[in-house]
């Protein structure tokens, strides 16, 4: 049926402040929600499917409509910790997160609640690893149900838009004084796109919310001192512990009375339960979020054949509508209830359990029927929906459930499709090439590399099967390939999250042709020293049998020495035999090129875009081989695939080391065509001008002195930076006068740096 956009606007316009009609995802519609309320702070980063809140958000900044200060943190421990600290400075606070994410982040969130502190996060849902699954189920969600915040559920775009408004006024009552999780399904609600309602006027938003209460202590008083997060003893803490349940189970009521207030202003009603032909049902169906809208479908089938179904869906989860929930179970003979999450050995999920908490209180003897289903975000259709309510229905006509606990959606193995070896194992010799030779000069303590012709290599089987999924003209495999090249024999590869991680283990298939191992994000570094330990001390024992010579490698990239930095220095103080090697694409390019610490000055990504108010990236990028230098690891190295027989020796080294001394960094640029914005048979060359520029210089620290391995002066070979940035979409707003000081920034921070490293290439003591 066609809408009438003009007369639906005209009819809200007679009665309610103005209106717009558009059709917006979730994640678009939390973005401006926030942008309308113009918060100060939004600490975050970026993680699927939640990262394009902050992606709207920094195009709008760009665009002059709004004034959020935008924090680009190191990983999302260190977002919360920014939003806390905001929030404890008095300032409004905003956020978004999803799945691991939010695991990472989750020790802080207590803290928030528990000093008392308003902000509002976005929870977009998604499964928690592992293994690694990026599509939405709510096993993120129900690890929040403890942290002490109210929690509402937003199962539409509307309601993602609506539920922002209103958790921020909730939040900050004088009654509350709570941090309020927002939460919508990733991917069902987050992306696909809906009919959306929303002021078209800010000012309405803000007069709604009202002015930001001052009558509470803050940190930036010096008037007023305050200590924030002291250590409290037991007998306090149960005190500040009861305070915090009573504001909790107050927020029912305040929020009540909040939606109460935002239907008389928006013509759009938000229940504590969201209740569809309830009212004679004697079967219903319980799910959260996006869930209900398919199972609302079905009851309309099933009442037109004469079925007494309904549904039920909360809009608020905490506190829990436990006395709601009773009331609307008078009449139920049986409820199914459908969770996207497991509580492991529990014999059903979260909901479950309250629910029938709930109905043993109330006395009520409703058969409970509990199934999990749609995790890993899989779909749930109206077919699906059926298959609940006809679980429902047997159950009365039975007088009994036959399995009060289930998976629905599971399918059982065939043995015909076992996953299968298409490539047959190698090992040991088949990676030796016998032509790279390395050895200690006994007084230099230096060593000697000896490499054969880059075509002596070829024939040397490739560590990675083709097959993988990367862009055309990604630049991880050629200079991932070219390093293993210089490394001989077994290795154990460990590769964090990211494209080279993703594009090569979609299961069943694995690109990989020796061992690999994938762990979280934050904790490459970690991961595989434990595992080198345990090769070395099983080996003691004799409890396996291997050759000595395994190497184990990390591989990172796309950010990953942002939030990982902190375990990979770990390793390196500790000095494990290992390489941690750095592919550096300039960006989080595995989520969608959001900004990392490693994208340039002027750089523009999805989180540092150029418009009218901004002009890319605002800092200067992290010099990751300066600051692993600075651990005094044997071997730290630079190179790229622009220079393949300097990469070679620097991989032999960088193997010798990890194997007879301690931890070893290599980092190499390569280029993301897709992301830089340039075309994709240009990769090497646009990397060998990021050298000839010195912006990229290619040397190594071995034993802590400083050798330029490739040096542009002295070839005569140095160009500007503009003929670097001039070969890249992502950088050509900075060949414009208006971004001349930002590219002279630029252009003297390269010669500093350069200058700098120049210094202790010359003088083995710095």
């Amino acid at each position: 049926m066609a809408i009438d956009f003009e007369k639906e606007k005209v009819n809200l316009q007679q009665t309610k402040p103005e209106q717009s009609l558009v059709f917006e995802s979730g994640n678009e519609m939390a973005a401006m929600a926030a942008a309308q309320i113009n918060y100060h702070i939004m600490g975050y980063f970026p993680i699927t499917p939640s990262t394009e809140v902050a992606q709207f958000l920094d195009a709008m900044k760009s665009k002059g409509e709004h004034d959020i200060v935008l924090i680009p943190t190191d990983g999302e421990h260190g977002s919360a910790g920014s939003c806390y600290g905001a929030a404890a400075a008095g300032a409004r606070v905003f956020n978004a997160t999803s799945a691991n994410g939010f695991l990472y982040m989750l020790e802080q969130l207590p803290v928030q609640s528990g000093t008392r502190f308003p902000m509002v996060m976005n929870l977009v849902t998604r499964a928690i690893s592992g293994p690694l699954d990026i599509r939405g189920d709510h096993s993120d969600l129900y690890y929040g149900l403890n942290i002490g915040w109210p929690i509402l559920m937003a199962r539409t775009p509307q309601a993602v838009y609506d539920m922002n408004i209103m958790a921020l006024k909730l939040a900050e009552h004088s009654e509350i004084r709570l941090p309020v999780l927002v939460v919508y399904d990733g991917f069902f609600t987050s992306h696909q796109k809906r009919r959306v309602q929303y002021f078209s006027d800010s000012k309405v938003v803000q007069d709604f919310i009202g002015p930001q209460p001052r009558e509470f202590q803050f940190a930036l008083d010096p008037e007023n001192p305050v200590t924030i997060g002291p250590y409290m003893n037991d007998p306090d803490l149960i005190n500040n512990n009861y305070q915090q349940s009573e504001a909790m189970y107050r927020s029912y009521d305040v929020f009540k009375q909040i939606a109460k207030e935002y239907a008389e202003l928006s013509g759009r009603e938000y229940p504590i339960l969201d209740l569809y032909q309830m009212d004679d049902a004697e079967v219903a169906v319980f799910v959260l979020n996006s869930a209900a809208e398919t199972a609302k479908d079905v009851v309309d089938k099933l009442r037109q054949k004469g079925k007494k179904v309904g549904v039920i869906s909360p809009n608020m989860i905490r506190p829990f509508p436990v006395e709601d929930i009773q009331k609307a179970l008078k009449n139920v003979k049986a409820l199914v209830i459908g969770e996207r999450a497991d509580s492991y050995g529990g014999h059903g999920a979260n909901m479950t359990h309250e629910i029938k908490s709930a109905l043993q209180s109330d006395h009520n003897n409703a058969m409970v029927i509990s199934r999990i289903f749609g995790v890993g975000g899989k779909d749930f259709y109206a077919s699906d929906a059926e298959k609940f309510f006809e679980l429902g229905l047997e159950a009365v006509e039975k007088g009994f459930v036959e399995k009060p606990f289930d998976y629905y959606g599971q399918t059982p193995g065939k043995g015909e499709l076992k996953p299968r070896r298409v490539l047959k194992p190698l090992h040991g010799d088949a990676f030796k090439s016998g032509l790279i030779k390395v050895t200690q000069n006994e007084e230099t303590g230096k060593l000697n590399v000896r490499i054969p012709p880059l075509r002596s290599l070829t024939g040397k089987p490739k560590r990675i099967a083709p097959g993988h999924g990367a862009c055309p003209g990604c630049g991880i495999f050629p200079g991932l390939e070219l390093f293993f090249k210089g490394i001989e024999g077994d290795i154990v590869a460990l590769f964090q999250t990211g494209c080279a991680m993703v594009v090569t283990t979609g299961y069943p298939y694995s690109s990989h042709k020796q061992s690999y191992i994938h762990n979280l994000f934050q904790n490459g570094g970690a991961t595989l020293s434990g595992m080198v330990e345990a090769f070395y001390e099983l080996k003691r024992r004799g409890e396996i049998q291997v050759a000595d010579d395994f190497t184990f490698v990390m591989v990172t990239g796309d950010g990953g020495m942002d939030i990982g930095m902190g375990s990979a220095i770990g390793a390196a103080l500790r000095n494990h035999k290992m390489i941690m090697l750095e592919y550096d694409n300039e960006g989080y390019m595995n989520t969608g090129s959001q900004m990392s610490y490693s994208t340039p000055l002027g750089h523009m990504t999805t989180t540092s875009n150029v418009g009218k108010k901004q002009g890319g990236k605002v800092f200067h990028h992290k010099d990751t081989a300066q600051i692993m230098a600075s651990t005094n690891i044997p071997y730290v190295f630079t190179g790229s695939e622009a220079y393949p027989q300097d990469l070679l020796k620097k991989a032999a080294k960088a193997q010798w080391y990890a194997q007879n001394v301690g931890t070893v960094y290599g980092k190499i640029l390569i280029a993301c065509p897709l992301n830089w914005k340039s075309p994709d048979e240009q990769g090497t060359k646009i990397i060998e001008t990021a050298t000839n520029t010195c912006f990229f210089p290619i040397y190594e620290v071995e034993n802590g002195v400083t050798t330029i391995t490739y040096d542009p002066e002295e070839k005569g070979k140095r160009v500007d930076v503009i003929e670097w940035v001039n070969s890249m979409g992502k950088t050509k707003h900075l060949t414009k006068p208006e971004y001349a000081e930002t590219l002279d920034q630029f252009r003297q921070e390269v010669e500093r740096r350069w200058r700098k490293l120049k210094a202790k290439h010359e003088n083995d003591y710095l």
